[in-house]
Parts: C-alpha cells; structure tokens; sequence
C-alpha cells in the first residue's frame, strides 16, 4: 500500500482538527487510505463526496465511483494509479504536478473525473500542456485536410465538385495517381526552364542576330517557351481551383510563381511595340532585368520539397536569431572599418581612401573570407584586422546554434505530427469498420458488446482524446495515447504542402 504522509492540521480557533472517519479507495488495483479532514479542504472535489456517503442512497453511491464493497466501505475507480498519485498531492500541497511520462491531455481528464479544476495545476505543467493542446489541433487540422482530399465536401454542388477535383490534382500530389504525375511533370518542367536559363548564356551556344548583337539560341527559346505556356497553364487552373481566391495570390509561393512566368509576357509586349521601343536604353535595361527575374523559378521546387519547406519555416522561426546576427555584423563592420581607416589613413599607399570604402574590407574580414583586393599595410592595422576576424567568428558562431537547433525541433515535430495524423487516418478506418460490425444484426454481438459497447471503457479510459468531429458527420476522433504500433512514416507529408 503507498500513500502520502498525513498531516495535521489547526483549525481557525487553534485547536487540532478532529480526525473523521477514514476513507478507502482502490485505484485500479491499489488502495489508499485517505482521511475526511483532508478532503474536505476541497468539499467540491469527487473525493470530498465521499466522505459522507454513510448517508447516501446506493444510487447515489453508485454515480460517485464504479463499484462499492459496502461490507469493507471501499471503493473502486477504474481509473490510472500513476495519475492518481499527482491527483492525491492537491489535498495535501495545494497544487498538482504532472509526473513525467503521463500524458498531460490524458491527466486532464483525469482531473475532469475527480472534478478539480484545471486552476489548481503547476504553471509549468500548464505550459506542457498548452503545447500539447497546440499539437493536437495541428494533427487534428491535417486529418482533417486529409479526409477531405480524399472524399471532397458531399453536400458541395457540380461545379464545386470540380474546382475541388482540379485543387487536389494540382496541389495535393498524393491524392491520387494523376496527381503524382503532374507533379513530377511540374518538377521536370523546372529543373528544365532552369538549365536553360544558365546554358542560354553562354556565349559559344549563342547566336548574332542581324545587328551583331549576341542572343540566346532559337531551340533553347522553344524550349523556355514550352516551359512558361506549362507554368502558365498550372497557375491559371490552381487560380480557378482555388477555394480562397485573395489567400492563394497573397501567398509567397504563389508570388514566386507569378514572378517566374511574368517577365516572358513583359518582354513579349514590348516586343510586340517593335524594334523602335526596344532599341531605348531604359527599355533594353528593364528587358535585361526581367530576364534576370527568371532565376525566381527555382524557388518553385520548394512546392515539391517538404525539405525545402521545413527550412523556410525553420528560417522563420528564428528571426530573432537572425536579427541578433545582423546587429552584430553590423556594429563590428562600422567599428573596425572605422578603426581600420584612422589607422592606415596616413599610409602613402593606404588603400582605406575612407570609412564607407572600408566597410567592404570590414565584412570580407570578419566572414573570413579575404579576397585580398583590400589590406592594411600598417602594423597596428594588420592588428586590428586580426581582432576583426577573431570578433567575426565569434559573432558568426553565436547565434547559429539556436537556429540549428530551431530547425532540428521543427523538423522532429513536423515528422511527429505527419506520422499521428497518419496514425489517427488509421484508427478512424479501424473504427468504422468495428461499428460497421456491431451494425450487422447478430453477427458477434458479444465480441462486440464487450470491446466497444462498455460504458465503463468508453468513459474511464485514458486513451481517448477527442480531436474533431468526423466531417462526415459521425462522432469525434480519437487518439492514442498509449499505441504501441505507433511507426514512423512520410507517406502523408506533401499533404500539408500549400
């Protein structure tokens, strides 16, 4: 038998608090002896009731606990020993802690059983568990993406029918097979617009035109004519598709995506105006910086990469780090360069002609890169760059091991989330197909009375976490805590890519 300590109290008066008649209860197995005065500091707990249940009917005494010896006066509650040895320490310190290894959605209910409030448990605890809450409406959010790509919205008419079908065609690629397909056409198309991006300048693949001027080759202008009608053809129908018209065109990788196919159209128009206009040198500036503008299409292969995505969350995540990094290189750039040029200034053959020219030679020096067209010829300036490049390590190596680790933990956490998702996808058929069996008339009507219809289980137990109802109408899902068969897989990952 464990428990904790009694302790005595005083009353308001000073004199002792009476010891009341003792109070047996079995855990799951294992019994406690409690004691009336120390429950009764929380007359408004399930355990308070108990005290006076001497004077309760056996209906009354039934709706407190799951079963009642009346000849011994103990009683049973189906419920975690484990969890009960942190539920038991309010009465005695006035505060619940979570011990580790218990699951924080699970103790709550546990809590909601004993009918203490959420108030009572430890801050730390409470922050645990908010983390958690925040994870679970995560997972519930990607099943629910999940169940409708792949049943769509029944009550949603034709055409809504088919803007979901395009949606899932060419946004969710493992949707289906035709999906899958598209998607690796779209990854084609742009490592192809890519290559011929780079090849198209160099100068032995291209050709004069009548001017003498050198242009890009005729084939690999077919070819990026090809590749712009693909990714124009892809925005316009995930435009069309689009449940959120506003949403889908704020969104950076849709800004991305216009960028890559907008300088083709520009140039075309100014084309189309004839060799007057492009011959302004202002027109032939802009041309050559839209063509430039095409190197914005290789940040579409991030809608492909759940790798790439993850890394761009990661970099958000860690704005603060960053901005600490940039303050730091800034500050040590404008202090050496400043030294830097009051040292070497009277140097006859200085190459520190001021301090704006010396920031150069500052942010070489300090990223440890050193291209050599700067150096001080002074020895207190070779002094000071020494100090620079040592301060730029240092200030360099500081913050990026926050960001490392800001990645790794969202990486882990995005792979945690994927696989419960995929877990939860897994027991939702589980359970329909059970409530399907207990539906067929006298087809395993015990096996199934005794698996799934007791109310003791369907209510006590600590492995159901209600996350969202089905939107297929049917009751909440649920999760499991406790699953051993809970494995590792990517198999739904690019469902959450948008």
């Amino acid at each position: 038998m464990w428990g904790i300590q009694r302790t005595r109290y005083a009353d308001c008066n000073g004199s002792e608090a009476s010891e009341e008649a003792e109070v047996v209860v079995n855990i799951g197995g294992v019994k406690q002896v409690l004691y009336g005065d120390v429950l009764k500091r929380y007359p408004d707990t399930r355990l308070a009731e108990l005290v006076d249940c001497s004077l309760k009917s056996s209906e009354e005494i039934s709706s407190l606990c799951d079963d009642y010896d009346p000849d011994s006066g103990e009683f049973y509650f189906d419920r975690d020993p484990e969890a009960f040895k942190c539920i038991i320490e309010l009465y005695y310190y006035g505060e619940i802690h979570m011990k580790r290894g218990i699951c924080p959605i699970c103790f709550m209910k546990e809590m909601e059983f004993w009918k203490i409030d959420s108030a009572f448990l430890d801050e730390c605890c409470k922050c645990h568990l908010k983390e958690v809450e925040d994870e679970l409406a995560e997972i519930a959010e990607k099943v629910r993406t999940i169940l409708v790509d792949r049943e769509g919205d029944p009550s949603a008419g034709g055409w809504q029918r088919f803007q979901m079908y395009v949606w899932r065609l060419m946004e969710k690629p493992d949707s289906s097979l035709p999906a899958h397909i598209i998607a690796i056409v779209s990854f084609i198309f742009i490592l192809v617009s890519s290559v011929v991006m780079c090849v198209g300048t160099i100068p032995d693949l291209q050709v004069e035109d009548s001017e003498g001027n050198l242009t890009e080759h005729p084939t690999l202008e077919v070819i990026e004519t090809v590749c712009i009608g693909w990714f124009t053809i892809e925005y316009v129908l995930r435009l069309i598709s689009s449940p959120n018209k506003i949403k889908f065109v704020m969104a950076f990788m849709n800004i991305i995506d216009f960028m890559a196919i907008m300088p083709f159209y520009v140039v075309l128009i100014l084309t189309s105006f004839g060799a007057g206009v492009l011959e302004l040198a202002n027109v032939q500036q802009a041309v050559q910086a839209l063509r430039i503008m095409r190197i914005a299409r290789i940040f579409k292969l991030a809608r492909h990469s759940s790798g790439l995505q993850t890394l761009t969350s990661a970099l958000k995540s860690s704005f603060k780090e960053l901005g600490l990094l940039l303050m730091y290189m800034g500050v040590g750039v404008f202090l050496f360069s400043a030294l830097g040029y009051t040292m070497e200034q009277n140097h006859p053959e200085t190459l520190f002609t001021s301090i704006p020219q010396s920031f150069w030679w500052a942010v070489i020096t300090m990223t440890t890169v050193g291209y050599g067209d700067v150096y001080p010829k002074t020895t207190l300036g070779r002094c000071n760059a020494a100090i620079s490049f040592l301060c730029g390590v240092i200030a360099i190596a500081l913050p990026i091991h926050p960001i490392i680790n800001n990645f790794v933990m969202f990486y882990n956490k995005q792979q945690v989330l994927e696989t419960a998702a995929k877990h939860e996808i897994e027991l939702m058929a589980l359970r329909s197909g059970a409530g399907e069996l207990k539906a067929a008339p006298g087809a395993h009507k015990h096996a199934c009375d005794g698996a799934w219809d007791n109310p003791m289980r369907s209510c006590h137990s600590d492995t159901y976490i209600p996350l969202l109802k089905d939107p297929r109408g049917g009751a909440g899902m649920a999760t499991p805590s406790k699953d051993p068969s809970f494995e590792s897989t990517a198999e739904v990952s690019e469902y959450f890519v948008s």
